[in-house]
């Protein structure tokens, strides 16, 4: 029996390496190859990149219509038949663990002739991204909300799942998943509609939680945890909707009221101050500073709306805070102002790196819904210089906005519609210990089809130290659970 099994084994290893041999002899070579001196037409844009040394492969296309590709990575070759470039994700790993510094060889089969492209580079860094990405995959439609997803997805490799769906929620509308400092045991996410709420999750022990009382003007929208998490501060807000008759934009969303609290998650108690919440006033996007002190917001000097809307323009500015007493400051202090900037540019999301050193928010020309806002561009402020960077290599002439710290400070994931003007991808970029920041790349995928192929945004991208403790059929149970009410 043991020398039948031991004849099956070695038949089945020659199977398998006569099945190899037979791929590769059908895969072409490079052989007479001219060179060109452009770069790659790839997708995505990989070239000459900075990367963490625990991302997952930069699988990738070749934007023509190629008969063959061999890629040279390091000490990497990998040969395939047509534009599609896959690695294996040992090699890979192994790879990025062994250098800094990779040059990239792209050579291709076209019309029967061989061509080498300019060659490029991927820096490694040993400063690594947190290694779980959150996000909302939503329909990137203005009329409806359908089937939506907050999924999970480990970024050193392709795994995903979700933390809330469409098929455990009634396919009712959720959003805003946020951790807390980056813990995965902190993090509170929210489902709209009958039996919705706020779901926090503290420890993989999920509450359901009703964040609003009889004086605000809506339940809780836009929140930020303290570095305790205790507290939240979050904004209230009537959100109104608009359509536009000009070409090229789709949607207008704006406040015809907002205001600023903090939730004691403790104790259920709404803490509150009559300087966020003055009816004069549009409050919004809170978020607490990494050492507890600050809640920094937007806040902008009401309009007469929609007729006004172009002037509705948001500064960003801070109030003090006290963890230990629950205590709300008594003097708002402006950092940055549309017409400081010289371009009245309106300030939204606001959020602090953990080491409290750089302060990025977004900038578009009004209002406080970038996502439909072609010229939303990010903003990288020294908290230390008080000087403001453009953050010109990160850009693009289409929306970049919503964005998230890594827990070490050295990276920032965001939202942008750079390849299309439609659909939002993830966008991972390195801040270096002297504030630079470098070429974004995007979030990588198993197939390198995926992008063209998905119909789906990629939403609120928010980075984790590690992968959150519940998922949708947890999330499932914890919306038939009454919900906590506050007072």
């Amino acid at each position: 029996m043991k020398k039948f099994r031991t004849k099956i084994i070695t038949t089945i290893a020659a199977c398998a390496a006569i099945i190899f041999l037979m791929v590769t002899a059908c895969t072409p070579t490079p052989q007479n190859v001219s060179q060109s001196d452009s770069l790659p037409p790839i997708y995505p844009d990989y070239c000459d990149v900075t990367i963490p040394a625990n991302i997952a492969p930069l699988n990738f296309l070749i934007r023509d219509d190629v008969e063959a590709v061999q890629v040279e990575a390091g000490d990497i070759v990998v040969n395939n038949r047509g534009n599609k470039v896959v690695f294996d994700e040992d090699e890979w790993h192994q790879l990025l663990a062994a250098n800094s510094d990779i040059t990239v060889k792209v050579t291709v089969l076209k019309d029967g002739r061989w061509t080498n492209y300019r060659s490029f580079h991927w820096q490694v860094v040993k400063d690594l991204l947190d290694p779980y990405l959150t996000y909302r995959l939503i329909e990137p439609d203005y009329e409806i909300w359908n089937r939506l997803q907050i999924k999970q997805r480990c970024i050193e490799n392709f795994d995903e799942e979700a933390l809330c769906d469409y098929l455990h929620a009634d396919n009712q509308c959720m959003n805003c998943h946020a951790t807390g400092s980056q813990n995965p045991q902190l993090s509170m996410l929210y489902v709209r509609g009958a039996n919705g709420g706020a779901i926090l999750n503290q420890n993989g022990q999920l509450r359901k939680l009703a964040i609003k009382t009889s004086d605000m003007i809506s339940g809780s929208v836009y929140y930020g945890f303290s570095p305790s998490g205790r507290y939240i501060t979050f904004s209230t807000n009537l959100i109104i909707p608009g359509f536009h008759s000009k070409a090229g934009k789709r949607l207008e969303v704006f406040d015809s009221k907002s205001d600023v609290y903090v939730a004691d998650l403790r104790e259920n108690r709404i803490i509150r101050s009559p300087l966020l919440s003055d009816s004069t006033v549009f409050e919004t996007f809170p978020t607490f500073s990494p050492d507890g002190k600050y809640i920094y917001y937007c806040a902008a000097d009401s309009v007469k709306l929609p007729q006004d809307i172009r002037k509705l323009q948001y500064a960003l500015v801070r109030i003090p805070f006290d963890e230990h007493t629950g205590s709300i400051g008594t003097k708002v202090d402006t950092l940055a102002t549309a017409e400081e900037q010289h371009t009245r540019q309106s300030v939204c999301h606001p959020r602090i790196s953990p080491d409290g050193r750089y302060l990025l928010f977004t900038v578009q020309e009004y209002g406080t819904f970038p996502i439909w806002h072609q010229e939303s561009d990010l903003r990288m402020m020294d908290l230390e210089s008080g000087t403001i960077d453009t953050l010109a290599l990160v850009n693009s002439p289409k929306s970049d906005t919503y964005h998230s710290w890594s827990s070490n400070s050295r990276w920032f994931v965001f939202a942008s519609k750079r390849d299309d003007g439609l659909y939002g991808k993830p966008y991972f970029c390195y801040i270096d210990r002297h504030g630079k920041a470098h070429k974004p790349f995007c979030l990588p995928q198993k197939s390198p089809t995926f992008y063209d192929n998905t119909l789906k945004s990629f939403n609120v991208p928010e980075l984790s130290k590690g992968k959150l403790p519940f998922n949708a059929k947890d999330v499932e149970k914890a919306l038939q659970l009454e919900a906590e009410s506050f007072i």
